[in-house]
């Protein structure tokens, strides 16, 4: 496990700090609370803000809401139904994502992976995506709000409200996560990530004692 005081430094750009204020805006909106801290420590806090006092299932709510007013819902509803999950298309989302999201999750590239269709015929294509190490889970130090606050919603809304499949899958050991868009994401009870501890030399709130973290479900 890597030392905390290896975290790493970033510097957000102009429109990397556009961004971060755009979410932090909806964040904030959605809560009903304000932070005080600015960029991106802002974010994260309104992050730690909506895990407190709510369930594993009321924070995906509420993150779904987020993501749901940053698209139009017209939008939403060409996208899902003029676009089948094609090569094409799930490629493209996988390079959107390298780029759209690296102010969020840091430094990411695209890798060619395998999806095994319906009828069990495997196609290889290039719509992966390996976050190097992701920001906002170094940052936050919590398994928890790793999979309820980022992992299953946004798994959900791609699936569900883009109508493009996808599957994420953290490792918490080098902090890095593989996005594939494209392939259905399982049920969380069948992922390692469901059994993971607390991220003892990250999370302030880490429980030594207890096995998976118990912010996944609570």
């Amino acid at each position: 496990m890597m030392n905390k005081s290896e975290k790493t430094q970033y510097k957000d750009n102009v429109i990397d700090k556009l961004f971060i204020a755009l979410f932090s805006r909806k964040m904030a909106k959605a809560v009903g609370k304000s932070t005080n801290f600015k960029g991106y420590d802002g974010f994260v806090d309104l992050s730690q803000q909506i895990m407190k006092g709510r369930t594993a299932q009321q924070q995906q709510e509420l993150v779904a809401i987020v993501l749901k007013s940053l698209v139009p819902s017209p939008a939403l509803y060409l996208i899902r139904n003029l676009f089948s999950p094609t090569k094409w298309v799930c490629e493209s989302n996988a390079w959107f994502a390298t780029i759209l999201f690296e102010w969020l999750v840091g430094k990411s590239e695209i890798k060619e992976i395998e999806i095994v269709t319906e009828d069990n015929q495997i196609h290889r294509q290039k719509s992966g995506v390996k976050i190097k190490k992701c920001r906002y889970l170094e940052e936050s130090g919590c398994v928890g709000m790793c999979i309820n606050m980022c992992k299953l919603p946004t798994q959900k809304f791609f699936t569900e409200s883009f109508g493009i499949p996808l599957t994420m899958t953290p490792d918490f050991e080098d902090l890095s996560c593989e996005m594939i868009f494209g392939k259905y994401p399982p049920a969380l009870e069948t992922e390692e990530a469901s059994r993971q501890p607390c991220l003892q030399t990250y999370c302030p709130t880490a429980n030594i004692s207890s096995e998976p973290c118990p912010k996944i479900y609570q």
